[in-house]
């Protein structure tokens, strides 16, 4: 429905319109209640103009290209057609125009409001020169921004941001990558395969720290045998750049890299600082904690609710949609009168603490689930760890000189899967048979009778259960 301005009271207001907002409007206008859903900026969000979709569109044509080549028989250029990757990036992000996410909200009964939004108070939204006022709850879904990190002359240079990068309207002739998380190997890997030269810069001795060794070290090779140059051990200390012209990022021991752009991709912040948190007894910057029905902690009632990266849970789209639709469901519930929230039900997100998702979209890819073997050995698991190469009969199939690795984390007590991580080719479709076993705690002897076709890749799920002792 279109907002109007003699309206301004809803039975919930959802600060922030990005995927995670969309959803817990959805949701609780699907448990029968009215809702209002504000967006500063585009609706739809982040992921879907400046993340996740633009960032996989600017990286599947150089991974179509790599697995043809290492196929014969196949007729391969030598190179990408930049323009007409970035054409396809651009019609996945609907040339940055929100006009479908919004008929989408409307023609589900969510009332769309445009403008920065602050809170004022229990149950008040201050939205430019109007104040809404919600009768159940406000749910915050603001997402996060980057955090630029502490170098000299940064605030005074125009740097890349994630969405800088993933924007672009044209490849850069160098680049400058500072940060190894998924965000910096991807968009590296990324701008290389499409033409600009590209050092990647990392504090530590292999990107993806948080990972898996095995997830750092694959992905390290195939980013060196890609062309980047990567730079471990390395600190930067300084940023400048010479009017329009080149930018220098010095390092600690007296390098000084050029290039054309720098993409800071340090890390990301939970967006509060503007959203007026103040006025009920919280801090500005700082990450909203909840519990797993999304409540907020330290606010008084059960009226402050929120979801996504703000919460500082599980940073990730797919998370965050899952929790929203928590958010919303309980909030609808709740209208209704108490609600219980046990772990594994409707109304608690309980998947965020040890089953999480993710995948890192380079190539080799990474698709991880559930805590590393570093994770639960610190839980006090008592664990069993199986490591085996992507060597089946399926993997030798799909490329020629296949590389890959698996990592299976074993609660030996339960005698269930805790955590599995697979790097390779095209591994990202065999995660979610991981998230299935982890989420479902299914015993390792009734996994056994799930018989992998032949010849996929998915047979090193075998190979795996035999390799553990079954």
């Amino acid at each position: 429905m279109t907002e109007t301005s003699d309206q301004g009271t809803f039975d919930v207001i959802v600060i922030g319109g990005g995927a995670v907002g969309e959803n817990v409007a959805a949701r609780a206008v699907r448990g029968g209640l009215t809702a209002a859903l504000v967006e500063h900026e585009l609706v739809g969000g982040e992921c879907s103009y400046w993340a996740c979709m633009p960032s996989k569109a600017l990286l599947r044509p150089g991974h179509a290209l790599a697995a043809a080549r290492r196929l014969p028989g196949v007729p391969v250029g030598d190179h990408l057609d930049a323009a007409a990757v970035l054409a396809r990036r651009t019609y996945f992000t609907s040339n940055w125009d929100d006009a479908g996410q919004v008929q989408w909200a409307e023609g589900a009964g969510i009332t769309v409001v445009r403008g920065s939004a602050r809170l004022d108070g229990e149950r008040r939204v201050v939205v430019g020169d109007r104040t809404l006022t919600a009768r159940q709850a406000v749910a915050v879904c603001t997402g996060s921004v980057p955090s630029m990190p502490p170098l000299e002359g940064i605030a005074d240079t125009r740097v890349w941001t994630s969405r800088d990068a993933t924007s672009a309207k044209e490849v850069p002739g160098r680049l400058i990558v500072l940060g190894g998380g998924v965000v910096g190997v991807e968009l590296a890997q990324a701008w290389r395969r499409l033409g600009a030269e590209v050092d990647l810069v990392i504090s530590g001795d292999r990107p993806l720290p948080k990972l898996e060794p095995i997830a750092g070290e694959l992905v390290a090779e195939g980013l060196v045998e890609d062309g980047v140059r990567l730079r471990t051990g390395a600190k930067a200390v300084s940023v400048s750049r010479a009017g329009d012209g080149d930018i220098s990022l010095g390092l600690a021991d007296g390098t000084v890299l050029k290039a054309d752009e720098l993409l800071v991709a340090t890390g990301r912040r939970p967006a509060t600082t503007s959203l007026g948190v103040e006025t009920v007894g919280l801090t500005p910057g700082e990450t909203l904690h909840v519990d797993d029905s999304g409540l907020v902690s330290g606010v008084d009632g059960q009226w402050l609710y929120a979801a996504g990266d703000v919460t500082g849970r599980a940073l990730l789209t797919h998370q965050g949609k899952y929790a929203a639709r928590v958010v919303g469901d309980v909030i609808a519930a709740r209208a209704k009168g108490p609600v219980e929230t046990p772990p594994w039900s409707q109304y608690a997100a309980t998947a965020d603490h040890a089953s999480v998702p993710a995948v890192v979209f380079t190539d080799p890819e990474v698709a991880s689930v559930g805590l590393t073997a570093a994770q639960a050995a610190a839980a006090g698991i008592e664990t069993k760890v199986v490591d085996l190469d992507i060597a089946v009969a399926g993997s030798s199939v799909h490329a020629d000189g296949y590389r890959g690795k698996a990592r299976m984390v074993v609660d030996e007590q339960r005698r269930v899967l805790v955590g599995v991580t697979f790097v390779g080719q095209d591994v990202a479709e065999l995660l979610h048979s991981a998230t299935v076993a982890i989420v479902g705690e299914v015993p390792l002897e009734r996994l056994w009778h799930a018989v992998p076709s032949y010849p996929t890749i998915s047979e090193v799920w075998l190979r795996l259960l035999e390799a553990y002792g079954l």
